[in-house]
């Protein structure tokens, strides 16, 4: 009975909410964390946080895929070559290569839903 509260867990983790601008300057400020002082309260909260920042980063990688593949498309009259997406994006030739065919396994409907 433990393992579908995981997996639910990890289906819909802890919402990312933006900290105040005053919390952000201070450097040891991470999401009220260090405020909580029961050991318990603190890795459970501490484990949503990496659940939730794990999610955004696959989410972003996909949408990242995405638009890498949109760019590629050969049937755009303004379309970019690898090797732009790669410097645009900061990535290698060969990555964007692979993150332009994993877009467009993801628009052909094969791979995750972005929407």
């Amino acid at each position: 009975m433990a393992e579908p509260e995981r997996t639910e867990r990890r289906l819909r983790p802890a919402p990312l909410l933006f900290e105040p601008s005053e919390a952000v300057a201070d450097p040891e400020h991470f999401f009220d964390l260090e405020s909580i002082e029961d050991p318990r309260e603190l890795l459970a909260r501490a484990t949503e946080l990496t659940l939730a920042f794990r999610a955004a980063q696959e989410r972003a990688v996909e949408f990242q895929a995405l638009a890498a593949a949109q760019l590629a498309d050969p049937r755009r009259f303004d379309r970019l070559t690898p090797a732009l997406i790669a410097e645009q994006a900061e990535w290698t030739e060969d990555y964007a290569r692979k993150m332009i065919e994993f877009g467009e396994t993801l628009q052909r409907g094969t791979g995750t839903d972005l929407v």
